[in-house]
């Protein structure tokens, strides 16, 4: 079975596969994707969903001011398969871990510059 190149495009991105993980069998509002991920703005995790929504992966359902957000797992045909074979693996767990901050764009959490005056010695 031939694989669109545009799926392979979309399932790139390890934040965009974070993504599908969470709404593989449920239905997620984006808000709730985004508590998920609270390294990244919700700027950002509207774009990545965009991004999945466009190559067709993901269905999303309005409901007033929400969006909701399923995994289209028809839609990614062997490479689904082979995305929930990974998910099941701890040493993968491990590497999206390391993918995740290595991505990550902004300063680090918890990391605090200190800044030190120089005290001028009156000589």
């Amino acid at each position: 079975m031939r694989v669109d190149a545009g799926v392979l495009t979309a399932v790139a991105s390890p934040r965009r596969r974070e993504i599908l993980r969470l709404i593989w069998r449920q239905e997620l509002a984006a808000g709730r994707i985004h508590a998920a991920m609270p390294d990244v703005s919700f700027g950002a995790v509207s774009l990545q969903l965009r991004a999945l929504s466009d190559a067709g992966l993901v269905d999303c359902r309005r409901d007033h001011k929400h969006r909701f957000y399923r995994a289209r797992r028809e839609a990614l045909g062997p490479v689904g398969a082979a995305l929930e074979r990974m998910w099941d693996d701890a040493l993968w767990r491990l590497k999206l871990q390391a993918e995740l901050e290595a991505s990550r764009r902004g300063p680090r959490p918890g990391r605090r510059r200190r800044h030190t005056r120089q005290k001028r010695q009156d000589a």
